[in-house]
């Protein structure tokens, strides 16, 4: 089963040293993950500060600087990763480095039917 663990945390609670720790370490588990099948992604998010928010209402667009909701955690980056069963999941996410400072919310991904396989953006960008 594929579940998204979405990194959750205050980006003012990082120093620079502890962010550049959290990132080694976490590529170091993306490596462990692929080597028993169960890394499908992973992938570290800009601050807040270059979120921008879309809302379509009544047909018209607005758009708005910053994230979705103001919380005291932001949305950080987020892991796919394919594993048997929720628990799987858990232990994976309590191996991630930001839950020790903020949340891993942990979501079973819908897979729909139909959709396109996953480009590879480099022999797209030959071809043209």
């Amino acid at each position: 089963m594929k579940y998204m663990l979405l990194i959750y945390s205050d980006e003012k609670l990082w120093s620079d040293g502890e962010r550049a720790e959290c990132m080694a370490e976490s590529t170091a588990i993306c490596h462990e993950l692929q080597t028993k099948g169960q890394f499908l992604g992973a992938s570290p998010l800009h601050s807040v500060n270059a979120a921008t928010s879309l809302r379509i209402r009544n047909g018209k667009k607005q758009i708005t600087d910053g994230p979705f909701a103001e919380t005291t955690e932001q949305l950080g980056g987020y892991y796919i990763i394919d594993v048997k069963n929720l628990d799987e999941a858990i232990a994976i996410a309590s191996s991630l480095p930001p839950a020790k400072k903020g949340t891993v919310e942990i979501r079973p991904i819908f897979e729909l039917e139909n959709l396109p396989e996953e480009s590879n953006r480099e022999q797209i960008a030959t071809q043209n």
